[in-house]
């Protein structure tokens, strides 16, 4: 006798009606796969081993057998997103974009390094920061992981302007001179503007210090040429998630474009930190999926990310016309997927996220905005347009739905129309 599943499957299946078809999705960190990717991802590969790299003809690399078929995506994978990002370099490996920046972290920095990052008040993720992977991998006994402290590590933050949503160029390369780190890391994840790589990066190569440029939130926009071209730009390493404005399945990917000695020294140390160092088979049943993914925005990415960033500026101007306080409203709101909305003026932001997402069905999440101290206290919202853009949404959809929204800040409920409005936006597009 099987065993009893269908307590599972209910919920399983709620959790497909009430965010596939009933709810307006916000999440700057999430996205929808299309059909085909998420059929690629029943397979057999779910429970087989396949630590190191492809074997090839000339040379054994697998430290498992029974790996032909996956070596086979696995090396298209690679090679196609090599060709998506127009790079040199591509590890698919990571199983998110949290273990891409782990693996570098192993890769490349010791205990007493230093680097500079984008601070978290500020939008830089948490494993740039001290409590995660690259605070701790610099960290040595006696050093405190507050920066500023005696016998603190040696983590700097990027001064930014007085907006907070931009680096301050010239304070940024003083920093530069007076630190001299082993490592600098731009990109974040409250994303809205474009980082001064090329500036940075100038500097940077003179002093033989890697720069590693973390995409995840912008990855699909990227490759879709909607963003910035770090690589072009003169960043040495693009980390990324694949399933944020990159539709694909929850994994990662450590790009590349290094072609010295040294830098050559840093993607082996690099390749090093993925296996064994942060992973030792890497989820192999979802590589189809993704292989798949970057076909798809090989063929659609620059329709989506150009939608995507439309669709941002038209939702931020549509809140603002309805009296919410988008933030960097001087600067055209956004270059990204992602808005910060400032919702002081309608109460607390973990209240009303909450509200949104179980009274009227609009999920978002709250957020630190530049300025905030606790974590636990926020005063933003951040939303990200990807998802609904996948779902077709276009410009003059915004104007509507940030009526609903606005109405469910204010304490009404709205579910109605929420489900009313998503049920014309059920299908995937631009696969």
């Amino acid at each position: 006798m099987s065993v009893n599943i269908s307590d599972v499957l209910d919920i399983v299946s709620r959790q497909n009606q009430w965010r596939g078809r009933e709810a307006i999705n916000l999440i700057a960190s999430e996205n929808v796969q299309s059909d085909a990717v998420k059929q690629a991802e029943i397979n057999d590969f779910m429970g087989r081993y396949a630590e190191g790299h492809p074997n090839t003809d000339q040379k054994d690399r697998r430290y498992y057998e029974g790996t032909r078929y996956i070596d086979q995506i696995e090396s298209m994978a690679v090679s196609e997103m090599i060709k998506l990002a127009k790079c040199l370099q591509a590890d698919v490996r990571p199983v998110s974009g949290n273990a891409a920046n782990t693996a570098v972290a192993l890769g490349i920095l010791r205990g007493n390094d230093t680097v500079i990052v984008n601070s978290i008040e500020n939008g830089g993720h948490i494993s740039h920061n001290p409590i995660g992977v690259v605070g701790r991998r610099i960290q040595v006994r006696g050093k405190v992981l507050t920066p500023g402290r005696e016998n603190s590590i040696n983590l700097h933050y990027w001064p930014t302007t007085e907006d907070g949503y931009h680096l301050d160029t010239p304070r940024c390369l003083d920093l530069l001179e007076q630190t001299s780190p082993n490592m600098v890391i731009l990109g974040k994840s409250l994303f809205l503007f474009p980082e001064p790589v090329k500036e940075i990066a100038e500097v940077c190569r003179a002093k033989n210090i890697p720069i590693l440029y973390d995409g995840a939130h912008v990855l699909g926009l990227i490759t879709g040429g909607q963003f910035q071209d770090p690589f072009k730009e003169g960043a040495h390493f693009i980390n990324a998630s694949t399933h944020k404005t990159f539709p694909g399945p929850q994994r990662g990917v450590i790009l590349g474009n290094m072609s010295s000695e040294q830098e050559m020294k840093w993607w082996n140390s690099v390749d090093r930190g993925v296996m064994p160092g942060s992973s030792s088979s890497h989820h192999l049943h979802t590589l189809p999926g993704m292989l798949i993914a970057i076909r798809e925005m090989a063929e659609y990415g620059h329709q989506y990310a150009s939608q995507t960033v439309a669709n941002a500026k038209a939702f931020g101007q549509a809140l603002t016309d309805e009296g919410v306080n988008v933030e960097a409203e001087e600067f055209g709101f956004t270059e990204s997927h992602q808005l910060a909305l400032n919702v002081t003026n309608f109460g607390d932001a973990k209240a009303i996220a909450r509200s949104l997402a179980e009274q009227n069905n609009i999920i978002t999440n709250y957020n630190l905005l530049p300025g905030d101290k606790d974590p636990n206290n926020p005063s933003g919202l951040r939303i990200g347009v990807q998802e609904m853009t996948r779902y077709g949404m276009k410009e003059a959809d915004m104007q509507e739905l940030a009526a609903l929204m606005k109405a469910g800040m204010e304490g009404k409920v709205v579910k109605d129309e929420v489900v009313l409005l998503r049920s014309r936006f059920t299908e995937v597009n631009y696969a």
